[in-house]
């Protein structure tokens, strides 16, 4: 019975066994079977490894780069287990001297109201520490801004600037790459808003050098150096349009040392050059300014008995200017001297004022030349036909005056018979004007009599329209020659 039990057992054991392979067999040869029907390279047996085969080559890979890590590990123990980050390297020898290297992000905008500008720059230094040298196989190593504390760094401060921003998404923005020889390269970028003294003497055809000066805050010369590495610095000309109405124009560098209670401080300059873009202030000030001007002559082809045209023409011009005056220093630094605009738009004012005391003038002088000096009946024609024929001949000569001074500009010819009657004295009394304006002004439409001087010059008080409508534009054409020469050539 034993035995029987023994036997069923081992026939199950044989049996199972094969079994169990069948498919796999069968499904290792399924796809050979079909080889033909599939389009296409051929699928070629692949070998098999070994499990202890697969994992070989991976595990002496893994193995290595764990070797790796605890040689970086006991490197970086070794060098800062004795390292002191407050002292400086070769205190007590020599100076440290820290070389220094830019790189411009972006520039600008420039704040004219403000007076400062804003910069994105990516700063290096670079020193010899000789504390931090180790014998390896590894270069460098790059440490992130977690390690930056632990090393010694420059204490670097930038002198005019008022507000200076540090990036810490994701991770400070700051890397510290140490070399086997001691060599140490810090990086770290900042935004930082400097001051920036602008002379707008000459605005807008002004141009400016913006400084960013930097020094150690508490080394002196004698401790800590400063010296510029290959000055070539790197700018990103694609962001210069936030420089906005300046174009750059190129940077200059300056080295001084300056004398503090805390002793002398070598500090390092950089000049970013750049000039004013001319079209936006000239279609905002320019243009406007010389238009209105222009449209202030137009009172002088108006006539002169159309006193609330000119009138109101000469008041909107002059205060026109007055707005387009206070406008152009609207987002403008309160200084105290005048601009090369405020002398443009203050000259305007002056053409555009000068335009309205022109038809005061003309109104006045008219007005007390037209006066009647007689009865107010002279004006009505009923009155002379009752008039004596002696006192009508006299009266006549005051109607014929009178008429003959309200004419218009156009016609200026001879004056009537009666007025050429009239003696010396007569003209002298209806003139009614001071006796140095009787030297030079002409008050009558004909200066040619005996009563007036040969070779002195006279101004017609008639034609003054006609003399302003040549001498206003000629004034103001040769006013602009001579000021864009002087503004274009300072």
């Amino acid at each position: 019975m034993l035995t029987k039990v023994l036997l069923i057992l081992l026939s199950m054991f044989i049996i199972l066994p094969s079994r169990i392979e069948g498919p796999h067999v069968e499904l290792e040869k399924g796809p050979s079977a079909h080889d033909d029907d599939v389009y296409g390279p051929k699928p070629q047996a692949s070998e098999k490894k070994l499990p202890s085969e697969e994992t070989k080559p991976t595990a002496i890979g893994i193995h290595g780069r764990l070797d790796k890590l605890p040689a970086a590990t006991r490197i970086l123990n070794s060098i800062l287990n004795n390292y002191d980050h407050k002292l400086r390297p070769g205190i007590g020898e020599k100076p440290t001297v820290v070389t220094v290297e830019l790189s411009v992000n972006t520039l600008g905008p420039i704040s004219i109201l403000d007076m400062e500008y804003t910069i994105d720059i990516t700063f290096y230094q670079t020193w010899y520490d000789e504390r931090l040298r180790y014998n390896g196989s590894f270069e460098s190593f790059v440490l992130n801004g977690n390690m930056v504390s632990q090393l010694w760094i420059p204490d670097t401060f930038f002198r005019n600037s008022k507000r200076t921003q540090e990036y810490a998404i994701t991770m400070p923005n700051q890397m510290v790459r140490i070399h086997k020889d001691g060599k140490v390269l810090y990086t770290i970028r900042m935004t930082i808003d400097a001051g920036c003294s602008l002379h707008m003497l000459k605005f807008p055809m002004d141009s400016h050098s913006c400084p960013l000066s930097f020094s150690s805050f508490s080394y002196p010369e004698n401790e800590m150096i400063y010296k510029w590495e290959n000055f070539e610095l790197e700018i990103n000309k694609n962001n210069s349009w936030k420089l906005f109405q300046f174009d750059f124009t190129g940077v200059s560098n300056e080295t001084e040392t300056i004398s503090t209670p805390a002793g002398d401080f070598m500090v390092m300059t950089l000049f970013f050059n750049v000039s004013r873009r001319f079209g936006f202030v000239a279609f905002q000030n320019y243009v406007p300014s010389s238009v209105t001007t222009m449209i202030s002559w137009v009172s002088f082809w108006i006539k002169k008995e159309s006193a609330p045209a000119r009138t109101s023409l000469g008041i909107t011009s002059v205060l026109t200017m007055t707005t387009l005056g206070t406008f152009s220093r609207r987002n403008f630094p309160r200084v105290s001297y005048i601009t090369s605009l405020d002398f443009y738009i203050a000259i305007c004012f002056v053409f555009c004022f000068s335009a309205l005391m022109e038809f005061a003038v003309l109104n006045f002088l008219t007005y007390n030349r037209t006066k009647p000096r007689g009865s107010p009946k002279l004006r009505h024609p009923r009155t002379h036909a009752l008039t004596p024929p002696r006192a009508r001949q006299h009266q006549e000569a005051f109607v014929c005056e009178i008429d003959d001074s309200e004419e218009s500009d156009e016609e200026e010819g001879p004056s009537c018979p009666a007025q050429q009657s009239l003696g010396p004295a007569s003209t002298q009394r209806l003139g009614s004007c001071c006796k140095w304006c009787r030297k030079y002004f002409c008050m009558v439409r004909s200066c040619e009599g005996s009563i007036w001087q040969h070779g002195r010059l006279f101004i017609h008080i008639y034609r003054l329209d006609n003399y302003s409508r040549v001498v206003f534009p000629v004034s103001f054409f040769f006013f602009n020659v001579v000021y864009w020469l002087v503004c274009l050539n300072l």
